[in-house]
């Protein structure tokens, strides 16, 4: 069966190729979310876009560890070399996607900040986006 060209394809993996997926359709915009989890897991704040869960295809699930982080959600990471990949909230049927982790180019363009009242004290937000204390 031949690619269907017109419908937007992005490919993207962990650092050490263990796991990699690609999405079918559009990507949503970037939320930035700058609550202590996210802050505590990756370092800085998350850059993530989301897809709905049909339109994700991941190789190398076997490699990816969730961590229960809360009652209602989880994050996916590579178990070999420990890249941020996935949050999932239990109940909804999308999976966000780091930003960071998709092969260029992206075309994503930003769209809020999330949880600002849990900003890390070292940096500023600077930009024009809308921000917003919680999510």
């Amino acid at each position: 069966m031949a690619e269907d060209h017109s419908v937007e394809h992005h490919r993207g993996s962990c650092l050490c190729g263990a796991v990699r997926f690609e999405t079918t359709g559009k990507l949503g915009r970037v939320s930035y979310c700058h609550c202590t989890q996210c802050r505590k897991q990756s370092g800085h704040h998350y850059a993530a876009t989301n897809v709905v869960d049909d339109a994700l295809h991941i190789d190398g699930a076997e490699n990816i560890t969730w961590y229960a982080s809360s009652e209602k959600a989880r994050r996916g990471f590579c178990r070999t070399c420990g890249s941020v990949l996935f949050w999932k909230h239990d109940e909804v049927d999308y999976t966000s996607i780091m930003a960071g982790s998709f092969d260029q180019p992206t075309g994503l363009h930003g769209k809020r900040h999330i949880f600002v009242s849990d900003k890390g004290d070292y940096y500023s937000i600077n930009d024009e986006l809308p921000q917003y204390p919680q999510g």
